[in-house]
């Protein structure tokens, strides 16, 4: 599987998948599910880059004693918005507002859909940002900054 980041607006981002062939409905679920539920660890504050105490701890973690006081003082790392996965032929795609959450979710999503790509259905390209010429993009609704581009609006 190959992967690429194009030009990269986390608040305006749409996820590309390339498929050796089109995907069936089987494979759809399993690609949905893992859209679906990477998007609501997001939205529920889960990629928090400033706030890694267990993985910051190392590989000993009996007795560990975890920091409330420390994760209260990490900023929000919130998704804010996803639409729902479109599939075209070969290809598939998603549109996101990433919001505040940090790098640490495109990592989680990456990892999740080459272990994908290995057990259930064949990603030959993963892109990340950016449009595809041949299949136009519209505007999100639920896009908060769509209107900070347009100066009519």
């Amino acid at each position: 599987m190959e992967i690429r980041f194009r030009e990269f607006d986390p608040f305006n981002c749409w996820i590309w998948l390339r498929f050796k062939h089109a995907p069936g409905q089987g494979e759809r679920g399993y690609l949905d599910t893992v859209f679906d539920s990477w998007f609501f660890l997001g939205k529920l504050g889960g990629f928090n880059a400033e706030n890694l105490q267990v993985q910051d701890e190392g590989a000993v973690l009996s007795g560990m004693a975890y920091d409330i006081d420390t994760a209260d003082q990490a900023l929000p790392a919130l998704m804010h918005n996803m639409a729902e996965m479109d599939y075209r032929g070969e290809w598939a795609r998603c549109w996101l507002d990433l919001g505040t959450s940090d790098a640490l979710a495109l990592d989680v999503l990456i990892n999740t859909l080459r272990q994908l790509n290995k057990d259930v259905v064949e990603i030959e390209e993963l892109l990340i940002g950016g449009i595809n010429d041949d299949w136009p993009v519209e505007d999100q609704p639920d896009n908060l900054f769509s209107t900070l581009s347009d100066p009519n609006a």
